[in-house]
């Protein structure tokens, strides 16, 4: 518990403070959002504003795990889980210094971009399943779930996609004031209590790691908080590619880590819906030429609808929520069906 409280602290301080220092910088070498021409009119005053904010985010996090291991053991499966977070976080970086650097809202094309993702994605699941030994079983709230065994071949094919599809969808969520950070903070929290669990109950899921595994997730979960306080509305600073998918990989990775492969769509719902909607748009309009959502994403959708950026922001926040909430609940009614449990 001690470490959880030092990791989230630490990394709650760093973003908070950090950030404004960040913003500094950003706006002295005129690094600024570009935005879409085909976005809403009112995002348009946005334009300028400093991006890039996940430098701050990433920093913070490594801060805060780091800090939580002076008088604690660094175990191998958070030290690569760290880097993979880290991998994800360059890729997001180059993307956003090519948006500024060339003055537009496109960064690395997208055969590069998913190129790179790849490669983050595949080494990570590829020491997973070779120096770390990782549990291959197909799982939902632990390892044995179902006791479908996927093999090292087919849990590297699922790691993959859970990475690439969880950085994608953190990256779409990101396109209101805090709404990213606000909803990856409630994610954070699930994956915190459920490391803490796990760990505290080990005989049950066999992953002696998961207490280090807690401790990523409460220092992502003190950055994005810390980090919220400058980003919500009217945010000072945006998070860009370089949080975004720093982000959404760290989402991945845990949820790969604590064997809950499964139970990430219910704990991340609002980022499916985010997701599905941009398929569901693109599919309708190449099949019929018409389209379901004013906007996507659909948060844009609603904007479009006339509800005010707050308006849509807070009640895709309570959505988040009542999927964590529903998440948890889930994990523990898993536990409390186990056989020998009062």
């Amino acid at each position: 518990m001690t470490a959880l409280l030092a990791a989230s602290g630490m990394a709650l301080l760093v973003s908070i403070f950090g950030t404004p220092i960040l913003i500094t910088w950003l706006r002295t070498w005129g690094i600024g959002q570009q935005i879409r021409e085909d976005g809403p009119k009112g995002h348009f005053s946005k334009a300028g504003t400093p991006t890039m904010g996940g430098v701050a985010i990433i920093i913070a996090g490594f801060a805060g795990y780091l800090f939580a291991h002076i008088s604690a053991t660094f175990t191998t499966r958070g030290i690569v889980g760290m880097l993979a977070i880290g991998g994800a976080t360059v890729v997001g970086f180059l993307d956003d210094f090519i948006k500024n650097t060339r003055q537009r809202s496109l960064g690395l094309n997208k055969r590069a971009k998913m190129a790179l993702q790849l490669v983050v994605a595949l080494a990570f699941a590829l020491i997973c399943v070779g120096p770390l030994k990782v549990d291959t079983h197909l799982s939902f709230t632990r390892y044995s779930s179902f006791g479908l065994q996927l093999g090292k071949v087919g849990w590297v094919i699922l790691a993959v996609v859970i990475i690439i599809g969880s950085t994608n969808a953190v990256n779409l969520t990101d396109g209101l004031d805090g709404l990213a950070a606000g909803s990856s903070a409630f994610t954070f929290s699930a994956f915190m209590v459920i490391g803490f669990y796990q760990f505290r109950h080990n005989v049950i899921y066999r992953n002696p790691a998961s207490v280090d595994e807690a401790v990523m997730a409460a220092a992502m979960l003190g950055a994005c908080a810390g980090f919220l306080w400058w980003n919500a509305a009217p945010a000072r600073i945006f998070m860009g590619d370089t949080g975004s998918l720093g982000i959404g990989a760290a989402v991945a990775v845990i949820a790969l880590l604590l064997n809950i492969d499964l139970l990430l769509p219910i704990i991340g719902g609002l980022f499916v819906i985010e997701t599905l909607s941009v398929i569901l748009q693109i599919a309708s309009y190449r099949l019929t030429q018409r389209r379901i959502f004013r906007m996507a994403p659909i948060h844009h959708h609603f904007e479009l609808l006339g509800w005010p950026e707050t308006t849509v922001i807070i009640r895709f926040w309570i959505l988040a929520g009542i999927f964590t909430t529903g998440g948890l609940g889930i994990f523990y009614a898993d536990f409390l069906g186990r056989p020998g449990v009062p």
